[in-house]
Parts: C-alpha cells; sequence; structure tokens
C-alpha cells in the first residue's frame, strides 16, 4: 500500500527540526567557549554550575530521546502549529523558571566540561539520527513529556530538545557574566 503524503513527514518540515537541533547545540558551543576553570564552580547566588548545567542537558536528551523510541502511533496527524509554536517559545523562555524533572537531574557523572560536552554530543547525535531516519510524520507519533499533561507528539517533543540547549545557553551566559562581575572568573 502506497504511503499517504499525510503519513509523512515533509522533506522541508525535517530539515527545519535539523536545523532547529544543530541551531541549540550551536548556541551552547558560543555559550560555552572559553570556559574553563569555572565549569565546577557554583554561581555565588546558588543554582548549577556549569557543568551541571551540560550534565542537566544530557540526562534530559538522553531521557527524551527514549521517549521517542517508544512512541506510539497516534493515527492521524496532529498538526497544530501554534501549539508548537507556543512549547518552542516556552522552551526557550529563561523568564519563567522551570523546575527540572527528577528524570532529567544531573548525576554528576562528568569530572570535566569536556567530558559532559562530548556526551551530550553523542546523545545529540542519536537524537539527529532518529529524525533523520524517522520514516513517516512525526507528528503521528505520539510520547509523555515529564512536564506536559497528557500525550505530546514526537514532533512537539523535538522541538523542546531542540530549544533546550539554547535555553540553557542563556543561563550559562548569566552565570559567567555574574562571575565576572563578581571576580571569580579566570
Amino acid at each position: 500500500m502506497p504511503i499517504m503524503m499525510e503519513d509523512r513527514i515533509l522533506d522541508a518540515e525535517k530539515r527545519e527540526l535539523l536545523t532547529a537541533l544543530n541551531r541549540g547545540r550551536e548556541a551552547l558551543a558560543r555559550a560555552l567557549a572559553g570556559v574553563d576553570d569555572i565549569a565546577a564552580r557554583k554561581p555565588a547566588r546558588g543554582g548549577w554550575s556549569i557543568l551541571e548545567i551540560v550534565d542537566h542537558l544530557v540526562e534530559s536528551e538522553r531521557h527524551l530521546l527514549s521517549r521517542l523510541q517508544i512512541a506510539q502511533p497516534s493515527g492521524q496527524p496532529v498538526a497544530d502549529r501554534e501549539r508548537e509554536a507556543r512549547i518552542a517559545a516556552r522552551a526557550a523562555d529563561r523568564t519563567r523558571p522551570v523546575e527540572a524533572p527528577p528524570e532529567s537531574l544531573p548525576r554528576g557523572r562528568y569530572t570535566t566540561l569536556q567530558e559532559a560536552v562530548a556526551a551530550l554530543d553523542a546523545t545529540r547525535a542519536e537524537t539527529v539520527l532518529f529524525v533523520e531516519r524517522f520514516d513517516g510524520d512525526l507528528r503521528c507519533w505520539a510520547t509523555d513529556h515529564p512536564l506536559f499533561p497528557g500525550p505530546v507528539t514526537c514532533y512537539e517533543t523535538v522541538i523542546m530538545m531542540a530549544a533546550h540547549p539554547g535555553r540553557h545557553a542563556e543561563q550559562i551566559v548569566e552565570i559567567r557574566e555574574a562571575m565576572a562581575s563578581e571576580g571569580q572568573a579566570s
């Protein structure tokens, strides 16, 4: 039976997701450029260190990727562009604090920032491969998310994954600026 167009994610949409995944990772790379011995230091105002933020990103991405890998078909595509735009905006918005769910808390597995970044890059590569190889419409598959009640489409999940590093890139910049003004940065 031939695959109907509405049963497959459009190539343009797949490219958009892949571009968004890359853009989020690039934002994080810019924020991390030049971070060295301050990576493990806790900010004076409290909160996670830069190393813990990257650890959190690894855990979050791994968890969400695992949800994508066991997603179930939901039938017809659920293409709600307004909801998708709200999800992308919410995922990137640093003005509204979000408490990380237990699945994505830093585990302290990495002793260096380079180790954590390598783990994040490996996990992001798996996410990119998942999107590239997915042979269907991600809007026709549903999973869950620890911060959203009810099902979310896999498309929405990838949108969140793409925006998440950008959110924390801003946090890292804030930490670096605070440390520099406090004379803690090297």
